[in-house]
């Protein structure tokens, strides 16, 4: 009796023992696995999953990449057909509208590249390629900042033509509007470059291209943000302000004096139509790219707070829309941008 509880006692230690042996073989393969994923994933085992648009909503997937699409192909065309009315257009062919072409073909390369990228990113892939989707994700970046960069360059351009009207051809020349353009893009190039040389996780196994998972939230914080964002908006800002006290400054003269005006007095009030435009063009990308970009600080800044994933994807195709509405800007306030598309058209038609 004795020895069959014994042998009965010794089989329930021995299954508890493989029990035991099994459990702790499978938190150590676990510990392994993470151990090499973590790295890549900067956060808590597994959290980085969660990251994925569609981890826990998978019916956002087909509707969310729909819009994506349809973004990227209005994008695309309506870009397309502003660069094309200004090359075929003679009088569309001024120094600002070199620096519109820049923005335009940056909106374009938005629609053809990056919102594909984007959408591969947030599917996660590609899979096991961290060379690969370090370049994907820096092209998201150098897009957005030749966009910042070619607002910045449109904006000081009007503050020449405006405060320093006279120098304003020897300053702002052709050649001159071409250096600032390899300028703009050289800047954007660089800044998306930093997470692939240095700003970024450890690389490691993990089998996912998520954003935020593989550039550090620091870089988009700090540096993306308010360094390369921030203080260019800030300038902008600053300059169309001063642009518009200026223009209204010479508005109110001419109207005090009720005299002739001068030549350069006789451009103020289509200047100001002009800065207007251009300012709504600052404000769009500012109310587009904002949101996304104040998700990434509370993200960065308040780690346990929950911003819910709809908000997010709402913001990043608001980021995307810019690029799409940019053109329908263009032909509703810029009456030479809208004759130049009609008059191609009516080519087209004959």
């Amino acid at each position: 009796m004795h020895r069959a509880n014994d042998q009965n006692t010794k089989s329930r230690d021995s299954r508890s023992s493989l029990g035991l042996n099994a459990a702790v073989l499978q938190l150590v393969t676990a510990a392994v696995w993470m151990g090499d994923n973590a790295a890549f994933l900067n956060l808590t085992p597994g959290a980085c999953l969660d990251e994925l648009p569609y981890a826990n909503n998978p019916s956002y997937e087909n509707f969310y990449i729909a819009l994506e699409l349809i973004i990227a192909v209005l994008a695309f065309i309506g870009n397309f057909l502003v660069c094309l009315a200004i090359i075929r257009t003679k009088k569309l062919r001024t120094v600002t509208n070199y620096f519109l072409v820049s923005l335009a073909v940056a909106d374009m390369l938005v629609g053809l590249v990056a919102i594909p990228c984007a959408v591969l990113a947030d599917l996660g892939r590609p899979h096991h390629d961290m060379p690969l989707c370090l370049l994907m994700l820096s092209v998201l970046i150098v897009l957005t900042q030749s966009s910042v960069l070619s607002l910045l360059a449109v904006a000081a351009e009007r503050y020449m033509a405006i405060l320093l009207p006279f120098q304003y051809q020897r300053l702002m020349s052709p050649r001159a509007a071409r250096l600032a353009l390899l300028l703009t893009w050289s800047l954007a190039v660089l800044s998306g470059c930093v997470p692939v040389i240095d700003w970024q996780t450890p690389p490691g196994n993990s089998m996912y291209c998520i954003f935020t998972c593989v550039v550090h939230m620091s870089f988009m914080v700090y540096c993306n943000f308010f360094c390369f964002l921030l203080v260019p908006l800030i300038a902008m800002f600053i300059i169309y302000a001063r642009i518009f006290l200026i223009v209204r400054g010479q508005l109110r003269r001419m109207a005090q004096a009720r005299t002739c005006p001068s030549a350069l007095e006789h451009k103020t009030p289509g200047e100001m139509h002009k800065a207007t435009s251009l300012f709504l063009l600052l404000f769009l990308f500012t109310v587009c790219w904002m949101p996304i970009h104040l998700i990434n600080c509370v993200l960065f800044f308040c780690p346990t707070c929950n911003v819910p994933m709809s908000i997010t994807l709402v913001a990043i195709l608001l980021s995307h829309a810019n690029s799409a509405l940019n053109p329908l800007l263009y032909a509703y306030r810029m009456r030479s941008f809208r004759q130049a598309l009609i008059e191609m058209f009516r080519c087209k038609h004959n």
